[in-house]
């Protein structure tokens, strides 16, 4: 059975960092792309980061997040990271994890949330004024 949990999310300052985890079992995330999703009330849901091991998949940052977030992976831990940096209170949401999800390169012309096939619970963000 394929398990994802998110952890990590809480409330920060505008400007704060927060690490997301996202701990996998029954699936091995080094051989599937791995996103980062978020969904804020009353709207739709935002992939926002797209991550693999694998050497011909790109890697895909959403323009709202992009040279502040930042996605890795510890394949001993089969665990994936997602370092939020300078959040703004817009980035508040619910944030999860999915694997495996489309392709990295398809990211900016297709929905990432349609080829998902596993997701965790989600983990709140808060960012405050």
């Amino acid at each position: 059975q394929v398990q994802l949990v998110e952890s990590g999310g809480g409330s920060v300052q505008s400007g704060g960092s927060l690490r997301l985890s996202c701990a996998a079992s029954g699936i091995t995330l080094a051989h599937y792309a791995v996103g980062w999703f978020r969904q804020a009330p009353g709207k739709e849901r935002e992939g926002v980061a797209c991550f693999s091991n694998s050497p011909y998949s790109a890697t895909y940052y959403s323009n709202s997040v992009k040279e502040r977030f930042t996605g890795t992976g510890d394949n001993s831990k089969n665990t994936v990271y997602l370092q939020m940096n300078n959040l703004k209170p817009g980035d508040t949401a619910v944030y999860y994890c999915a694997a495996p999800v489309l392709r990295c390169s398809d990211w900016a012309t297709k929905n990432p949330a349609s080829g998902a096939r596993y997701w965790g619970q989600g983990t709140q963000v808060t960012v405050s004024a």
